[in-house]
C-alpha cells in the first residue's frame, strides 16, 4: 500500500487533543441509532496522551485541513503478558475507504509488536457496522460473548481479536 499523503499521517496525540476527539466521537456516534455522545462517560478525554501513556500505550490522531482530527487509536498493554488493546478507533465518515484507519494500525501493530506484543483484542458497540467491517478486512475475527458498559446508550460490545503482525516468533 502506498503511504499516506502527508495531510492523513498519523501523529502522537496530546492532551490538548480531548476536545477535538470529542467532537470525533460526537460524530460517529450520531451514524447510529440511539447511540448517544456523553461526554462524562469519557473521563480520560480531559486528557487523552496523558491517559494511554499512563497505561504503558500511546495514542495517535490524524488531522485533515480545515477538519482538525478525522482518526484516531490507542493502544495499550493488558494485564495478560502480549495482549495489547485498541481503544479510540474512531474515522470521520468522509474520510473511510483512504487507508486512514489502516495507517493508525500500523502505528499500533509497530508499536506492540516493538513491546513483545502477540495479540491485539478491542471492544466495539454491536451497532457500530462499518468498524466490523473494517476489523474483518485486517484479520480480526469476533470471540464468544458480548460485554454489556451499562451505560446511557445500554451499549453491548462485541470482542475482536487477532495476532499483532510483526510480533516476535
Amino acid at each position: 500500500m502506498s503511504p499516506l499523503p502527508q495531510p492523513f499521517a498519523p501523529r502522537d496525540a496530546t492532551d490538548a487533543d480531548g476536545p477535538a476527539l470529542a467532537r470525533l466521537i460526537a460524530s460517529v456516534f450520531a451514524e447510529y441509532e440511539g447511540c448517544p455522545f456523553v461526554p462524562e462517560e469519557f473521563p480520560e478525554l480531559a486528557a487523552p496522551a496523558s491517559h494511554f501513556a499512563g497505561k504503558g500505550g500511546r495514542l495517535w490522531v490524524v488531522e485533515a485541513q480545515g477538519e482538525g482530527v478525522i482518526g484516531s487509536l490507542a493502544v495499550a498493554p493488558t494485564h495478560v503478558p502480549g495482549v495489547f488493546e485498541l481503544f479510540k478507533v474512531y474515522l470521520a465518515r468522509a474520510h473511510r475507504g483512504q487507508g486512514v484507519a489502516a495507517a493508525l494500525l500500523r502505528r499500533a501493530e509497530d508499536f506492540a509488536a516493538a513491546a513483545g506484543g502477540e495479540r491485539f483484542v478491542l471492544w466495539s458497540d454491536t451497532r457500530f457496522t462499518a468498524g466490523h467491517r473494517f476489523y474483518a478486512r485486517h484479520g480480526f475475527r469476533r470471540v464468544a460473548g458480548l460485554r454489556a458498559l451499562h451505560d446511557v446508550a445500554a451499549t453491548l460490545e462485541f470482542g475482536f481479536e487477532r495476532a499483532v503482525r510483526g510480533a516476535r516468533p
